[in-house]
């Protein structure tokens, strides 16, 4: 069978998805059986996939669904603990200091604070965290997903203290650099021409996502409400990708996100208080009453008296989330042993039902959803004084707002685990995934730069990991790469930036995010609205990639 109609075959699972989910508004709890089934038919019938593997791969995937889901209950556990202690309230009622505009709220924590979670933790923290605090604003929970999921993409390429990079790109080259030449000098350079690009690219995504913001969710549906923050929005995107490429330069690819998000943060902050180059009218959404039901209900924070909200200081009330980021940043930069304390139990199953390659491992307590997440959750009770009634109540919501997130998860990931181990099959072919790439690359050539992020961003959309995308595509595109003579290490930038694009509509990220949110159900409205931002960026990398590579002829390996 010719490389081309493999390659068609294996897309018809995605092209369910998308058609499901993003056409027909379909959630992610009915749309992804399905899409798993059609996967687990074809690695069966045309793949001719031994069918114990199949079923040793969807388990693999389904246990794997484990890590996420304890991700998603630590981040709604926490919201509904700090929206029962009232905490919520007090941090609503802070952001009347600095802003009200929503324009700007969404700056300071769709685009800062997930950046610096997502450097500091990633693996799907970052939307997790910030889109129930932007609802917790009074944010739409449809608005606060669309806009943490997109936000979470520029981080992403240097997430978790540069894993995607240094592990993700690292696996996939090893063995593959010429005689000589250091795997750490190689995995800088990536590094330097991955933030070149989102660099360009990033700095211009907080005034897209503004206007998205005012065209979908504003009263008026207007672009231009969004465009009159354009000075304000570009400022921000500076205030991050500036230090970004920065330290991606000068230090390597561990710490971009963290420290371009705590100086931006520190930036934005100031420049907003001040007034600096702020909107001359403050934005806000339409009353609560007015908001279109696909939109999602309004988060109800916790009443209390007047008394019992103002005796929690605005501190106090940030403790939770400002002990979340101090335990983040101690454990994944390994500062004091702490990620050798928290990694030291794991739970693992090689070789599933005897299959080569097919295993499962879970390191529990090194997962952000448990330390902080669960721990600050429970550390919160005695600090914030709350009842026994208040905490029963937040782990009943949180188990109930999970339930539903878990089929789609399950299925989910059962899918991608198919899709990869079909390396290993009775006809001879290449495995899905790998066809699809196969077959872009027989059918472009020259202009591989033009479409090399966006293989980048199918592994993510699938794999809903950059660090994974980057371990599937990584070795591939560096050959592709070496084939054409082209610089191997621009290539592999545009893999690992198209992967971080693609974590906008990854599917298990946004059935995690909607979970948080209390969207069960509304994936598809998420996708339809996040898929144009997530191939804009994607293909104005792509064109700055063949720009660099045959317009200024770049002479890097």
């Amino acid at each position: 069978m010719s490389i081309g109609l493999l390659a068609f075959i294996a897309s018809l699972p995605i092209l369910v998805i998308i058609v499901l989910m993003a056409g027909f508004m379909w959630p992610a709890k009915r749309a992804m059986p399905l899409a798993w089934g059609l996967a687990a038919i074809l690695a069966l019938a045309v793949w001719q996939v031994d069918f114990v593997r199949v079923i040793a791969a969807t388990l693999e995937g389904a246990l794997s669904a484990i890590d996420i889901l304890i991700i998603v209950f630590g981040a709604i556990l926490l919201l509904n603990t700090m929206r029962n202690s009232g905490a919520i309230s007090v941090i609503n009622n802070g952001f009347d200091g600095i802003t009200s505009d929503r324009r700007i709220q969404v700056l300071i924590i769709g685009w800062m604070f997930v950046s610096f979670i997502e450097g500091a933790a990633g693996f799907g923290t970052p939307a997790a965290l910030a889109a129930p605090l932007l609802m917790g604003l009074g944010f739409p929970p449809l608005a606060a997903v669309m806009s943490a999921l997109i936000f979470n993409s520029t981080s992403v390429t240097f997430g978790a203290v540069g894993a995607p990079v240094i592990v993700g790109t690292g696996a996939a080259v090893s063995g593959m650099l010429p005689e000589g030449m250091v795997m750490r000098e190689f995995l800088v350079e990536v590094g330097v021409w991955s933030a070149v690009f989102h660099g360009i690219g990033g700095s211009f995504l907080p005034l897209l996502v503004v206007a998205m913001l005012t065209r979908f969710y504003g009263k008026n549906k207007s672009f231009m409400e969004g465009l009159k923050a354009a000075p304000f929005a570009i400022f921000a995107g500076l205030s991050f990708t500036v230090p970004y490429f920065l330290m991606a330069y000068f230090v390597g690819p561990e710490l971009p996100s963290v420290v371009g998000a705590l100086i931006g943060l520190y930036i934005v902050i100031t420049a907003a208080r001040a007034g600096f180059l702020m909107p001359k009218e403050t934005w806000d959404f339409p009353r609560q009453e007015e908001w279109e039901e696909e939109w999602g209900e309004p988060l109800k924070t916790e009443e209390k008296d007047e008394t019992s909200v103002s005796s929690m200081s605005l501190v106090m009330a940030w403790m939770p989330y400002v002990l979340v980021a101090i335990i983040l940043v101690l454990t994944r930069l390994g500062l004091f042993g702490l990620d050798n304390l928290l990694t030291a139990f794991t739970i693992k199953w090689t070789e599933i039902f005897g299959q080569e390659g097919v295993s499962w491992d879970i390191t529990p307590f090194w997962l952000p959803g448990t330390v902080p997440f669960i721990l600050i959750a429970l550390v919160t009770i005695p600090m914030h004084r709350m009842s026994g009634d208040k905490v029963k109540e937040a782990w009943q919501r949180t188990v109930k707002q999970l339930i539903p997130a878990a089929i789609a998860l399950f299925f989910a990931l059962a899918m991608v685990r198919v899709f990869v181990q079909t390396d290993i099959n009775a006809a001879d072919y290449p495995s899905m995934l790998m066809a699809l790439s196969q077959s872009a690359a027989a059918g472009v050539g020259g202009a591989w730069p033009l479409v090399s992020p966006f293989v980048g961003t199918l592994g993510a959309f699938v794999s809903g990991s950059n660090t994974v995308a980057n371990i599937l595509f990584g070795g591939f595109q560096f050959s592709v790469a070496e084939g054409l003579g082209i610089s191997r290490t621009i290539i592999s930038a545009l893999q690992a930036v198209g992967g971080a694009t693609g974590n906008m509509i990854a599917v298990h990220n946004v059935v995690a995010a909607c979970a948080v949110c209390g969207i069960v159900g509304r994936e598809g409205y998420v996708i339809r609205r996040n898929i144009a931002p997530s191939l804009i960026y994607t293909l104005v990398v792509g064109i700055l990639g063949l720009i660099l590579i045959y317009g200024f002829q770049v002479a890097v390996y």
